[in-house]
């Protein structure tokens, strides 16, 4: 068989593209459902969730309230109590199969790879430890600290250390959660309403970070929220979740010119609801 120098050309560039394929693959999510349990039956709550992140980029899931959203990000990595709900489904990290790892192994990715921001902020910190043993904990040198505590406008290094979380304002809390998530520089941030309880500011600091630390450091970041504004300004790819459904992840121009039902008509109540407000 005789292989021409344009065809070879063509199978190495082919070969090079699957390559490049795999070792962006950050996270593949294959979830069939995920069921709420209780004494007389289970309750489906997610059904058919199926979606790919790869590295550098800033995925958005819209949704509103009740949506779904938060069960989904926790159900990611094993979060949700096994007492109360029930997950079908597949999600691979690294190689990983995270349903069927050890808690031991959930722990490691958990702390190491995949951190979370969670919208309630404050209770995401033990109100009897002071802010210094998160500091402590990271093994992050004080100079790195103090740098991205000025990123978000938070206080000192020294201030912040021997406060407990009851003593943060929510947004405070949020942000400093923010600093603490990326001192661990995971490999996948995600983030539940990162824009709630913050103003325009503080806003447009978490998106050019969220933007820097994908770039910069070839990471992926996961942002579920309502808020469309943010969504569109940060993200590379968003997607929608209704009733415990996801559309396919568009572009931002293909979101907005989308030809779903349910995606025009959450854009369309955005809209009205940013008219009402003028």
């Amino acid at each position: 068989m005789c292989i021409t120098n344009s065809n070879f050309s063509r199978q190495f560039i082919i070969l090079l593209s699957k390559r490049k394929t795999t070792f962006s693959l950050m996270l593949s999510v294959n979830i069939n459902s995920v069921s709420i349990l209780d004494e007389e039956k289970a309750r489906t709550i997610i059904n058919d969730i199926k979606f790919d992140l790869e590295k550098g980029k800033v995925y958005t899931i819209l949704g509103k309230n009740g949506s779904g959203k938060s069960t989904l990000i926790k159900s990611l990595t094993a979060l949700l109590p096994t007492t109360n709900y029930s997950i079908e489904g597949k999600v691979i990290f690294n190689r990983t199969d995270i349903f069927n790892s050890s808690e031991e192994k959930l722990r490691e990715i958990r702390r190491n790879n995949i951190r979370y921001v969670f919208q309630d902020a404050a209770n995401s910190l033990d109100p009897l430890k002071k802010i210094k043993y998160y500091f402590d904990l990271s093994n992050i040198s004080r100079l790195k600290i103090e740098e991205l505590l000025l990123f978000f406008l938070l206080p000192t290094y020294k201030k912040l250390s021997g406060l407990h979380s009851y003593e943060l304002s929510g947004g405070m809390a949020q942000r400093l959660l923010i600093v603490i998530a990326l001192l661990a520089n995971p490999d996948i941030l995600i983030l539940d309403e990162p824009t709630s309880g913050v103003d325009y500011a503080v806003m447009n600091l978490i998106l050019l970070k969220m933007k820097n630390f994908v770039r910069d450091k070839d990471k992926s970041v996961l942002i579920v929220t309502q808020d469309i504004n943010f969504a569109l300004k940060s993200s590379d790819q968003i997607a929608y979740l209704s009733d415990g459904r996801l559309t396919q992840f568009f572009t931002p121009d293909e979101f907005l010119t989308s030809p779903k039902d349910e995606v025009k008509n959450f854009i369309y109540s955005f809209k009205e609801i940013g008219n009402a407000s003028a």
